[in-house]
């Protein structure tokens, strides 16, 4: 005879993890139903024995490349298995991916057995195995945007990446790439609907990983909001968090605004008043950073707090162990926060808690951890909690590094953590890892972008 649930603790007291648990949803399996950046494997209603398609894309779901391959197979639902590899910015490289792709770059994809790597050449072998999405890669009109696409992405990069820029230089740089926001734009208007050319096509993939990346960094850099500033960009955004298989890829203003750093060689902030009230309230909320919300047009589903608390559940051992304040320090002020992800309001944390509270806000990447509603959830919960703090309510957690990311090493979560996980599981994935880098500079900060 099973034991009886626990019975619910009073209103004003921190929940249990028995008490937790009741209150969470069962996760669903990643393989079936939405994309899902957790899952390994994606049948669309085949026979296993139907898999052509490796996709060997990062762990954390940041490659913008991988982004583009993984948003074509959704779109196609092609069956594919995933096998998923570490970035250069936050570890060694597997040995057995070296092997295969002995420069290490992603993403890389194996189609019977053939292996393909460079997102545009995948692209292209996958269009003459299964048929195009749209226009292929090599209609005129498609080459003419991939074009216009590489001319966004330098003017982006000489505006966020370059260091040292005085106000004239800064107007300089915001000047050329609004001038390629501007194409961008104008090449949506050739289409009565959002998208480039009609329906959703390869053309259109090519866009969003950077234009999302572009979103983020910039409105994080230099207080600019690129849908604000340009309508056409903004519908276009809003038909994809239409579909299921943008919204399963999608990642955040904050998690992109810290991935990007290392991965471009250096992001650099304008300093302006207004880049500096955004960039707060990305990192600090409250959430959305503004109205009307300058991030998603999606409206949160019901259960985003579930499918936090759900995760977190799943991986509370390896949390609790990586904080900066170990498994008995960071127990008590984690309930404490999930309890008021759960119920709503806030209780009093543990004296001297905030700062790993904030850790952990401060890693909850999207979407490898959970969609970006959820995350803003959980962010909002342990920056609340954290404001209580009756020692010091104001201190902040060790900082995001910049020329790594190390403190994000999937490795220690790719193990069995017996002790304290919840539910001991060798499928455990990554998520919010909490490893210390070492001192000094990463040695794979340079490395290109995989």
């Amino acid at each position: 005879m099973s034991p009886p649930a626990p019975a619910l603790a009073k209103p004003d007291t921190v929940l249990s993890w028995a008490e937790l648990q009741l209150l969470s949803e069962d996760q669903p399996d990643p393989g079936l139903g939405p994309t899902n950046a957790q899952a390994s494997l994606r049948l669309f209603g085949q026979s296993e024995n139907a898999v052509r398609v490796t996709l060997f894309r990062d762990h954390h779901a940041w490659c913008p490349y991988c982004q583009k391959v993984w948003l074509w197979l959704e779109e196609k639902q092609i069956p594919y298995r995933i096998r998923k590899v570490t970035m250069f910015c936050y570890g060694d490289k597997e040995a057995w991916f070296k092997g295969l792709v002995p420069s290490g770059m992603l993403p890389a994809l194996q189609l019977d057995g053939r292996l393909i790597t460079e997102s545009d050449r995948i692209l292209e072998a996958l269009e003459r195995a299964f048929g195009s999405l749209g226009p292929a890669m090599g209609d005129p009109e498609v080459l003419q945007l991939r074009q216009l696409e590489r001319l966004l992405f330098r003017a982006w990069c000489q505006w966020l990446c370059a260091a040292g820029l005085g106000p004239r230089q800064e107007a300089s740089a915001q000047a050329a790439f609004g001038q390629m926001a501007a194409a961008f734009q104008q090449a949506l208007e050739l289409q009565p609907g959002p998208f480039l050319l009609g329906e959703l096509s390869s053309a259109d993939l090519v866009f969003v990983p950077y234009v999302e990346r572009m979103a983020a960094s910039l409105a994080y850099y230099k207080g600019f909001l690129l849908r604000r500033q340009y309508p056409a960009i903004d519908r276009w955004f809003a038909a994809l968090e239409q579909r299921p298989t943008y919204l399963g890829t999608q990642s955040d203003f904050h998690t992109n605004a810290h991935d990007l750093p290392p991965q471009m060689g250096g992001c650099y902030a304008s300093g302006s008043a207004v880049q500096l009230q955004l960039a707060a309230r990305i990192d600090r909320g409250p959430w959305p950073i503004e109205a009307p919300d300058p991030e998603t047009s999606q409206a949160e589903p019901a259960h985003s707090a579930a499918v936090a608390l759900g995760r977190v559940l799943k991986h509370r051992g390896p949390i609790l162990a990586r904080n900066p304040a170990g498994p008995a320090g960071f127990d008590l002020p984690l309930r404490t926060a999930l309890t008021a992800l759960i119920r709503g309001g806030a209780l009093p944390p543990p004296p001297g808690s905030a700062a790993s509270l904030r850790y952990l806000r401060d890693r909850i990447s999207v979407p490898r951890d959970m969609p970006l509603h959820a995350a803003r959830r959980l962010r909002q919960a342990l920056e609340a909690t954290a404001a209580l703090d009756p020692q010091d309510g104001a201190i902040q957690g060790p900082a995001i590094p910049v020329a790594h990311r190390l403190d994000q090493d999937p490795q220690p979560f790719l193990q069995t953590h017996l002790g304290f996980c919840h539910s001991p599981d060798r499928r455990c994935r990554s998520l919010l890892s909490a490893r210390s880098p070492p001192a000094g500079p990463c040695r794979l900060a340079s490395a290109p972008l995989t």
